[in-house]
């Protein structure tokens, strides 16, 4: 039985490839090679970034290569690295407020509040809202809301305001960790531990030991000791 096929463009050009793979997966089949764009495969990193327009249809769409399937007639291209701003900064010297926020992206007041960086976000994050709360300076919510962020960029590319709503909630994210989040008393401890050299003399054993017996150690490990 012959394998039904589906035209796509890709970068302008037409490929016959596969019904049923992933824009990635349907790429490497037209033998492109990834050299970047691609990271985990797995709907996490957000490396993948791809826009594409369907016959008929005036809207672009977005998605992950890796996850998107492919359809007959798409026209694609990806944008593994999108051009946004940037801001350079000294967590420990920043306070978790709007203000410290707005010197760093000031862009965050121009936030028109039309929700296209929500329709576009390929985790279904409601993106409009977490930017919402960065510009009440609620950082504990912004940081919440923004957790699943794959950093992948789609937000800001179709932002009309030009905002960075990546960029300025994993922001809100490191401000949170470093200057509101409760501390982990027993990461502390273990740390400590650490530079007290309480593992020395196991991490010294384990550099004569061979493969075999470092993977007998790794499955046989205590992986939630009680």
């Amino acid at each position: 039985m012959a394998q039904e096929m589906v035209r796509v463009f890709i970068m302008g050009k037409a490929y016959e490839v596969p019904k049923g793979l992933t824009i990635m997966k349907a790429m490497e089949y037209a033998g492109y090679q990834f050299i970047r764009g691609c990271g985990c495969r797995g709907g996490f990193c957000g490396a993948c970034g791809t826009v594409y327009r369907m016959p008929g249809d005036y809207r672009i769409k977005v998605g992950l290569a890796c996850q998107t399937i492919v359809e007959d007639g798409m026209y694609l291209t990806q944008i593994p690295v999108f051009p946004a701003n940037k801001a350079t900064y000294d967590i420990e010297e920043m306070r978790p407020t709007l203000g410290d926020m707005l010197k760093m992206y000031p862009e965050l007041s121009r936030c028109l509040g039309c929700n296209t960086c929500t329709k576009v976000c390929p985790q279904d994050l409601d993106v409009m809202n977490y930017m919402a709360a960065a510009m009440r300076g609620d950082i504990a919510r912004t940081a919440d809301m923004s957790f699943d962020c794959l950093m992948c960029g789609l937000c800001a590319a179709r932002c009309p305001a030009e905002t960075v709503q990546y960029n300025i909630a994993i922001l809100a994210r490191r401000l949170y960790a470093r200057h509101i989040a409760p501390r982990a008393q027993h990461l502390a401890t273990r740390v400590q531990e650490i530079l007290d050299g309480k593992f020395d003399e196991a991490l010294d054993d384990m550099t004569m030991f061979g493969r075999a017996e470092l993977e007998r150690l790794y499955n046989e490990r205590d992986i939630e000791p009680e």
